[in-house]
């Protein structure tokens, strides 16, 4: 079945479509309906533009190409499976919420609450605005994403995010397994309550980073305005250039190429971490 070049407005309107594409339809109108698509199977959608509430729920083998879906689209994709985002842009609120085996790439998302509770979710080669990005998301990887948000990646697991740009702050607390490389990295307090997170070949900056860690490695990283950094962590760090300053490691060894101050004061628990310096490998 082919539906082009319509538009639609009803709730409901095209709702359980299945072995379908769509192309070229508008979804906005003064009936202001919800769902138009709600448990749809099998469709393509491209060229398409929407703006009413709940468009994708409950979409089984779905494609969304080459669309738009505005700041009208509320919770735009919820509960859907095995889909591709590709070419389109997205500024729904709260959209991709508890969806499984879905794929974006080469899009452009501004959503305060995305990605949340989903798992296996791929990004590539997209731009991403959230204030709140992949709360509780699992198996998730991303290569290429510029992302600029605040509350990022927390309680994820099963990360892998590669060439990428986050500009945030808290991100990835209480992560766990967590491997991001060959990326920039801004943002205050990185990684809190963290289990397994590691940075290979990343640029870190931002006050009090890494702090209260399990199994936290860095390897070949440079940290720019990062004091306060790895308070009460359990870590192993190869540091190239400066650190600003380390504060009660709790174990590990911390090795750079200089350390404006290590702090050892007031710990609440036993600190046995270390800080090395490479041109001579001396404790300082």
């Amino acid at each position: 079945m082919e539906i082009a070049n319509k538009t639609f407005d009803q709730e409901r309107s095209l709702y359980h479509l299945q072995n379908a594409s769509v192309s070229n339809c508008t979804f906005a109108g003064p009936a202001d309906g919800e769902s138009v698509l709600k448990e749809c199977r099998h469709i393509a959608v491209d060229g398409c533009r929407f703006s009413l509430r709940y468009p994708l729920w409950h979409a089984k083998d779905f494609s969304l190409t080459n669309s738009s879906m505005d700041e009208l689209t509320r919770a735009p994709i919820w509960y859907a499976a095995d889909g591709i985002i590709k070419n389109s842009t997205i500024h729904g609120i709260k959209c991709l919420r508890e969806c499984d085996r879905v794929r974006i790439s080469a899009s452009h998302i501004v959503s305060p609450e995305f990605g949340w509770k989903c798992r296996h979710i791929s990004v590539e080669t997209s731009d991403v605005e959230s204030e709140y990005l992949f709360l509780e998301t699992s198996h998730l990887s991303a290569d290429h994403l510029q992302m600029k948000g605040k509350y990022s990646f927390q309680y994820t697991s099963d990360v892998h995010i590669k060439d990428s740009v986050l500009d945030t702050k808290d991100a990835f607390w209480h992560s766990h397994n967590v491997t991001v490389e060959n990326s920039v990295v801004k943002g205050e307090y990185l990684g809190w309550f963290s289990d397994g997170l590691t940075l290979i070949n990343c640029s870190i900056s931002g006050t009090q980073p890494l702090c209260y860690c399990k199994n936290l490695k860095l390897i070949n990283c440079t940290m720019e305005g990062t004091d306060l950094a790895f308070e009460y962590s359990d870590v192993e760090a190869d540091i190239r250039g400066h650190i600003l300053s380390v504060k009660n490691p709790r174990s590990g060894l911390i090795i750079a190429d200089s350390v404006g101050e290590i702090i050892g004061e007031d710990p609440v628990m036993e600190c046995t971490g270390s800080v090395v310096l490479r041109k001579d490998r001396t404790s300082c």
